[in-house]
């Protein structure tokens, strides 16, 4: 939790810091972060005139990006020879094992930050009949479908992956998963898994690239179009996921997928739910409740959740044994429980 400002400078660091939002972003649509890479072996680095030849862009346009990198701490160094700060070589460098630029230039940068824009609309209830307030109507469109989902896949495989550590399934042989996106949770359950047969539902735009993603999992992973809110859900399945699912929706559907999950599930079968979370006390973290803003920035009833808010509602839908974990540091959490054995 940040403490409280005392000062016009620190007001001035969030109201700039699209700014630097930018920065980023661009770095990333010109590969300099992996244009970097490609000297580290090199103890000055790459100097600016070095980035504007590989970049083709002027060293002058250069040069101000690069300053405000370093001074952002994504990079190290002058226009004599630049490096990558530790983060920078992790998870912004083309083919790093952690990488997730795709993400941030095309979901965030793309998508996500025009809007926010419409932000002031959605909260004075002065949307127009063109502006979007729905994943479904979003996701309507393939092109901005397709976009979304490729960028988010990159972005679950390593959150699939943590999934699959903190939540037994060893029981399970099938697992419907809400809202799966390109398969990327699906695939890294089914990794850990080897019993497990999972069916992705999600919007039809969505589900056409679920195919391709999960194609070398095709025996195991199937896809149903759709929307999750009204269309009829396959079961019974041994355990049910929502990610990223309830933070998008409008808030009173929030109890009836619980509900819906319920009944799908068999006796004794797990519930699990992943999403952005801030503390109870709603005091942080940063990034879950930025998040959460920018989910009411299109999805206008959208809620802020809770670890206690997600927990109570399903345990009014029936679920017991509910624990909690942090999934993403600063973001996500994932709750899971099970539905009682019969008497």
């Amino acid at each position: 939790m940040a403490g409280p400002l005392t000062n016009a400078e620190q007001i001035s660091e969030i109201a700039f810091g699209f700014m630097a939002s930018k920065a980023l972003f661009v770095a990333l649509h010109l590969d300099l972060f992996t244009y970097i890479a490609e000297f580290k072996g090199q103890e000055a680095g790459i100097d600016a005139e070095g980035l504007s030849t590989v970049s083709g862009i002027s060293i002058d346009r250069v040069t101000t990006i690069m300053t405000t990198l370093v001074t952002s701490g994504l990079v190290e160094g002058d226009p004599h020879g630049y490096r990558n700060s530790p983060a920078a070589e992790s998870f912004l460098v083309k083919g790093a094992r952690y990488e997730f630029g795709d993400y941030l230039r095309y979901q965030i940068d793309r998508q996500m930050f025009p809007f926010m824009n419409q932000l002031e609309a959605v909260v004075t209830d002065s949307l127009t009949d063109d502006h979007t307030d729905s994943y479904a109507k979003w996701m309507a469109d393939s092109g901005e479908a397709r976009l979304y989902t490729e960028s988010q896949h990159s972005g679950s495989l390593g959150p699939g992956r943590t999934l699959a550590r903190l939540v037994d399934l060893s029981g399970a042989r099938r697992l419907l998963d809400v809202a799966g996106g390109s398969g990327g949770f699906a695939i890294r359950l089914c990794e850990a898994w080897p019993e497990l047969q999972v069916t992705i539902l999600d919007f039809p735009n969505v589900v056409q690239l679920a195919v391709e993603k999960t194609a070398h999992l095709s025996d195991r992973i199937d896809v149903l179009g759709g929307d999750a809110l009204v269309t009829e859900w396959p079961g019974p399945v041994d355990a049910v996921l929502m990610s990223y699912l309830w933070s998008g929706v409008p808030g009173k559907a929030i109890a009836e997928l619980a509900e819906k999950a319920f009944d799908v599930i068999e006796p004794g079968g797990q519930i699990i739910v992943h999403d952005f979370m801030v503390d109870d006390d709603r005091q942080g973290p940063r990034l879950a409740a930025l998040w959460q803003l920018q989910h009411l920035a299109f999805t206008p009833d959208a809620v802020s959740l809770t670890p206690e808010t997600v927990m109570n509602c399903l345990t009014s839908a029936g679920f017991i044994d509910l624990h909690e974990e942090v999934l993403i540091a600063g973001m996500t959490r994932a709750i899971w429980g099970r539905k009682p054995e019969t008497d």
